[in-house]
């Protein structure tokens, strides 16, 4: 609309502006808004169609995540406090600017991305569009709720064990986790290489071509997304991963993953029952993590406001830091023994989380044991990918009988994403999950 001329860039950023600060006191995706920034990027972005330019977000209003260094802004990350102003613009960021993109705000994250829920003290609790009891997941989950709430069309998020796909699934959008490495995580850090940036968007057109704008190197993510991909040996993989903490496959997530795969099997495809062997995949998810938060941490300006389930993984960073050099090393065997499920198939298809949407609220007053538990008990099935590095995509999955969205995850082999954008926008023609919106919002 904007590069047609159907609308400006500065009519559409007012229009966003403003359906933003309505749905604050009710949805909470924002952190920060960008009111005159934003306009002042409309209006240059106005000048540029006027002088003929094009570009692929020329003047389209875009959130990224509250991880995410922009000039001018703070970075708390999810925490209290006053951060400073940052003084240069991050590389992602960088690249959003390039392509014409005006940043209209910064999404919630809980405190440095740590759980699959977006609340804290510093901002309150991000809800779920499609039931406002309900979380929207995270850690990427302010993102993820200003698209599905029609906030935003897209938004980038972050994704070190699964905050990109678990959103996605539980507001019912498309979620692209990248290839380790194919987009910058400068200058944040990549958590010892679980963490990437990557995009969140209604349809698998629009997370394709975000991705093309934020990627490191010339990538043609949309030219996948629109192509056809061949026949493909699909395994379904509803085994749960190895877990230190009881974890159950809930039985209309299980259904709806199980339906998606017919679905593709009477597309051609060759769907088999097979899942990776996880093994111990898991043991090198704390030494990363938490060593990850650690540095992240020397940034915060009182670490006296940290939530105490923060503060004391702090401490525990300090202690694993040695063991990280291991976990690196044997990332490798684990590679080689996980990826053995791709001599036999080309895509996994696997659950994104093994329950429907948490409550708000959910979380509150647990000790890090209880929390970590009931974390790996909602989210087993995303971090193995972040611990090999490989690409996933969340494709929405339907309706719980309650009415609140379920996701599955598309998983391949490194630099698979055409691929597996291609075959999420099969998926898409066939589901027609972009025409599904939360109740009361059109």
């Amino acid at each position: 609309m904007v590069a047609s001329g159907k609308t400006s860039s500065v009519e559409l950023v007012a229009e966003v502006l403003d359906r933003i600060e309505k749905s604050q006191p009710s949805i909470n995706a924002f952190r920060r808004l960008r009111r005159e920034a934003a306009f002042a990027d409309a209006v240059a972005a106005d000048k540029r169609l006027a002088a003929g330019e094009r570009a692929p977000l020329l003047g389209v209003p875009i959130a990224v995540k509250d991880d995410t260094d922009i000039e001018g802004e703070p970075t708390a990350f999810g925490c209290a406090g006053e951060f400073p102003l940052k003084t240069e613009d991050c590389e992602m960021v960088r690249r959003l600017r390039h392509a014409g993109a005006v940043i209209v705000g910064k999404t919630n994250t809980p405190e440095f991305g740590q759980w699959p829920f977006t609340e804290g003290h510093a901002f309150g609790a991000t809800r779920n569009p499609w039931d406002m009891r309900f979380s929207p997941g995270g850690s990427s989950g302010g993102s993820a709720a200003a698209v599905a709430a029609g906030l935003v069309p897209a938004a980038t998020g972050s994704d070190g064990l699964g905050s990109i796909r678990i959103p996605s699934a539980w507001t019912g959008l498309v979620g692209v986790k990248p290839t380790r490495g194919l987009v910058s995580r400068a200058p944040i850090g990549e958590w010892n290489g679980l963490a990437t940036h990557g995009s969140i968007a209604r349809t698998v057109e629009d997370a394709a071509l975000l991705l093309d704008v934020i990627a490191d190197t010339g990538s043609r993510m949309r030219d996948g997304a629109l192509g056809v991909p061949g026949r493909l040996r699909i395994a379904l993989a509803l085994r749960v991963p190895f877990t230190l903490a009881p974890a159950r496959l809930d039985p209309e997530v299980r259904s709806a993953v199980v339906r998606l795969g017919r679905v593709l099997a009477r597309l051609g495809h060759e769907v088999k029952l097979a899942s990776p062997n996880y093994a111990l995949v898991g043991l090198g998810v704390l030494p990363r993590s938490l060593d990850g938060l650690r540095q992240a941490a020397f940034e915060v300006p009182d670490l006296r406001l940290l939530d105490k389930r923060t503060q004391a993984n702090r401490r525990l960073g300090k202690l694993v830091r040695p063991l990280v050099g291991l976990s690196r090393l044997h990332e490798r065997y684990e590679r080689r023994r996980i990826g053995k499920i791709f001599d036999t198939a080309d895509v996994v298809l696997a659950p994104t989380t093994a329950t429907p949407p948490t409550p708000v609220g959910r979380y509150d007053g647990l000790s890090n044991f209880a929390t970590n538990n009931a974390m790996i008990a909602a989210c087993p099935y995303a971090w193995p990918w972040n611990i090999l590095g490989l690409p996933g995509v969340n494709v929405p999955a339907g309706l719980t009988s309650e009415g609140l969205p379920i996701g599955a995850q598309l998983v391949g082999r490194e630099n698979s994403e055409p691929l597996l954008l291609s075959l999420a926008a099969r998926l898409q023609d066939e589901e027609r999950w972009q025409d599904r919106v939360p109740p009361g919002i059109g």
